[in-house]
């Protein structure tokens, strides 16, 4: 009770200074008159020192205002860009003027550079304040580069584009030059063509400061819709751009699998498996860009996937009910990926496994934006080679055996008014035994100057096998035939034909010192999205935040306080209760970067035997031990503590408790089940309720310029009630270390150790890459156990012994033609 008083103390606090006045934004700083910028005589040297004749014709801005913390008040420091344009570049500069010693900069990766002092540019370049290129720069030109859609949070990082940059640092501060190619952007151009602009600086020792060319009205929803605009495209030279980025992969992998049984099924005296290695592989690569116009672009690819480079980051998969997702890092799919993302996920490029080949239109005329995509898939058809010669398993497997899952989307948005759009989505997905439609709307409208409204609603076909609970195979043998012959060997996996329904719609209303979201979100029963991301099916959500907060203030002790309340609701398709939650938060900003985050929330949570697995009837038992369904009432606290003290340290700290959570039964890596039912030797499900603690905990740390070092830690525990026993104990552990050469060369090495399966995982690589497209690497990547369990047999192994092992080298290289 104690705890719930100072919690309510806090949230009337952050009521009371949210009712502070507030600044009005001057009408004359809010002006939408376009600036011409200069025209370049010639085009200067890229070398990060500006030289005054160089650079004469170039139109000359400055930050006036500070976004962040302060409210559009004038900046502390000084800040310029100089802009100017030629025929095929665009050029910028900037000049930064800082204390000597101060500048927080490193030797960094392409797009790792947001950690450092930086400046950022945003370029409308179809002025339609809908998407922007975002180029960042640190103090050394390093450059971190992406897309800007409006409505979201934060740019998408993960494209890149050819553009050139160099940086130096000086006594009076710092300074970028900065060259991007026409041929690297989609744009409009021609006389009187205007782009969306705007430029910032982040100064982080002054906790982050952001400093602006154009103001920021809190009271304003939208980002680009606050941005100036420039002018001066008429000499743009119309071209046409080719590239082609041919690749090779060499690779070596030792492995072990799992030996073929004899014709009665016997392995022979030997062991059950075997280490194998396998012959060098080289994969072949072909990625091709063809800009038709400046607005429209082909993309093709044969054989693009490569996945040893970027490894996802290690999860707490235990007791794990739904999907993750994890974001894409392919370069194919990544450009031009905005047009194709909408809020149900119904397009998700990583359901696209290993193409073999891709192609992709992309681009905007007029008011229409659209994009068509289409892929053939060969990993749904790969098997192992023990697979493929066990008389057991090839039977089940030869239908599938060398198909390709074929992929077809089709995307188009137009403009509606000078914040608004609507838009068709369509995909589609087909593999032998399983073909899946979807089509749908959707459209994002600002109802006013702070309130936006977003909607999609699609419907989907299929035609595949789907779960049937309430199926008993006793009552209809052929069908229970039909579907263990065409899905894998489970009965219960009925081969049919679904037709779904999902939907979304939010208003989301953001002001200076309050704001609030009403969202509401539903997928049918049989709903699926094969070509998409779906975390769960048959599922109505609402969910209600309301925000208040105080203006920040960048010299108090305190800069920002800010706090959130929240509701939701889920109930399934047929009307039965899923999840209830409430709850507030705080989240506190303080001085040198430093921040603190706590929350609070109850939960009633329901589920259900049918969701699980087989429902029970009288002639059988259903997939629960006990009562068919179970509800807990839970009750969950966190906190995040950050901080990045100095330019050589950042810290983040994250702790949770949770009571009452549930733990499914499903037994954990080397954690058996701990239910009563798996105690009494019952094989059926006994979700019980539990404590869950979990603490997790990062660090980096950059002692030079050119090298840094990361360590996490994650723990995450669950111990019931009813048997006093832990249902698992999760400790992953991640080092990552990263040593610079220069700017486009560096070294890496990773090291990850899951304690659930007792299994380490790492990496050593060295890579070299100049530009986007353009890269070496050399790699070598090993899975190992210690005391763990086998991949193969999944028995216990003491000692030390490893699961795989492979030596990889990849080259690319960039042609560029223009004509």
């Amino acid at each position: 009770m104690r705890s719930q008083i100072v919690f309510l103390f806090l949230l009337l606090s952050v009521y009371a200074f949210s009712q502070q006045e507030t600044v009005e934004v001057p009408a004359s700083i809010a002006s939408d008159d376009p600036v011409t910028i200069g025209q370049a005589s010639g085009a200067p040297v890229i070398d990060g020192t500006i030289d005054p004749a160089e650079w004469s014709a170039a139109s000359v801005f400055e930050t006036r205002y500070e976004t962040y913390p302060g409210e559009n008040s004038r900046p502390v420091l000084r800040t310029e860009v100089l802009l100017m344009s030629d025929e095929t570049n665009l050029y910028a500069a900037f000049r930064c003027f800082d204390e000597a010693g101060k500048v927080r900069a490193t030797v960094a990766r392409r797009d790792d550079i947001l950690s450092d002092d930086n400046v950022r540019i945003w370029l409308d370049t179809f002025d339609d304040r809908r998407r922007a290129y975002v180029f960042a720069f640190n103090p050394f030109g390093i450059q971190q580069d992406g897309i800007y859609t409006e409505g979201e949070n934060l740019p998408d990082y993960s494209v890149d584009f050819v553009h050139e940059s160099r940086g130096e640092i000086h006594e009076w501060g710092w300074s970028v030059e900065v060259r991007i190619p026409y041929k690297s952007l989609r744009y409009k151009a021609g006389d009187g063509a205007l782009w969306g602009f705007n430029f910032v600086r982040n100064i982080k020792r002054l906790n982050s400061t952001f400093d602006a060319w154009m103001p920021q009205d809190r009271n304003r929803s939208g980002t680009l819709v606050q941005h100036g605009r420039i002018t001066g495209f008429g000499a743009i030279r119309r071209e046409r751009t080719l590239e082609l980025v041919p690749s090779v992969t060499v690779r070596e992998t030792e492995r072990r699998v799992r030996n073929i049984p004899g014709p009665k099924g016997e392995t022979g005296n030997g062991p059950t498996e075997r280490f194998v290695n396998q012959p060098v592989e080289a994969d072949l690569g072909l990625t091709l860009k063809y800009t038709i116009t400046p607005n429209i672009t082909l993309d093709a690819a044969i054989n693009p996937d490569f996945a040893e480079i970027e490894a996802d980051a290690p999860i707490v998969t235990a007791n794990l009910r739904f999907p993750v997702f994890f974001t894409e890092k392919r370069p194919f799919f990544l450009e031009g990926a905005e047009i194709f993302t909408s809020p149900l996920d119904v397009f998700y490029s990583r359901s696209i496994i290993d193409p073999d080949a891709a192609a992709k239109l992309t681009g905007k005329v007029g008011r229409n934006s659209f994009g068509f995509l289409f892929a053939a898939d060969g990993a749904p058809g790969k098997f192992e080679e023990e697979d493929l010669n066990d008389p057991s398993v090839r039977p089940r497997i030869d239908e599938f055996v060398g198909k390709k899952a074929l992929f077809g989307v089709v995307r188009a948005k137009r403009d509606v008014g000078k914040d608004s759009s609507v838009g068709l989505f369509g995909t589609a997905r087909s593999f032998p035994e399983q073909r899946n439609f979807l089509g749908g709307i959707d459209g994002r409208f600002r109802v006013d100057d702070s309130t936006v409204f977003t909607f999609q609603a699609v419907g989907t076909h299929s035609r595949r096998c789907f779960f049937e609970p309430a199926f008993d195979p006793v009552r209809d043998p052929a069908q229970a035939m039909r579907n263990s012959e065409i899905c894998g060997g489970s009965t219960f996996n009925a081969y049919r034909t679904g037709n779904g329904i999902g939907y979304y719609a939010r208003a989301q209303k953001d002001g200076k010192t309050h704001g609030w979201q009403a969202e509401f979100i539903g997928r049918s029963r049989f709903y699926r999205a094969d070509a998409g991301f779906t975390e769960r099916s048959d599922l109505n959500d609402l969910f209600l935040y309301n925000r208040v907060n105080k203006n920040p203030e960048p010299d108090a002790a305190l800069v920002s306080l800010r706090s959130f309340q929240f509701w939701s609701a889920q109930y399934d398709f047929r009307g039965r209760f899923q999840n209830m939650f409430t709850g507030a938060n705080v989240s506190f900003g303080f001085q040198n970067s430093t921040s603190l985050f706590v929350e609070t929330a109850f939960r009633a949570q329901k589920i259900y035997e049918d969701e699980f697995g087989i429902s029970r009837n009288p002639g059988r038992d259903g997939a629960f031990f006990g009562a068919p369904d179970r509800l807990t009432r839970q009750s969950r606290t966190f906190a995040i503590f950050s901080s990045a003290p100095v330019k050589q340290f950042s810290v983040r700290i994250r702790a949770q408790y949770n009571y009452n959570a549930f733990d499914f039964d499903f037994g954990a890596g080397r954690y058996p089940r701990v239910s009563p039912a798996a105690i009494s030797g019952d094989p059926r499900l006994d979700p019980g309720g539990g404590r869950e603690l979990s603490l997790q905990a990062s660090a980096e740390y950059r002692p030079i310029e050119p090298f840094r070092i990361s360590v996490s830690y994650n723990r995450t525990s669950l111990k019931r009630f009813d048997t006093g026993l832990a249902a698992f104990v999760s400790d992953i552990t991640s080092v990552r270390s990263t040593y610079q050469f220069t700017r486009f060369m560096y070294a890496r090495i990773r090291l990850d150790y899951n304690s659930l399966r007792r299994n380490a995982s790492g990496q050593a690589l060295f890579g070299w890459s100049p530009n986007p497209g353009t890269a070496f690497y050399a790699g070598y990547t090993d899975d190992f156990n210690y005391n763990g369990f086998s991949p193969v047999t999944r028995l216990y192994e003491p000692g030390f012994a490893r699961n795989s092992r492979t030596f990889f080298i990849r080259a690319s290289y960039l042609f560029r033609k223009t004509f």
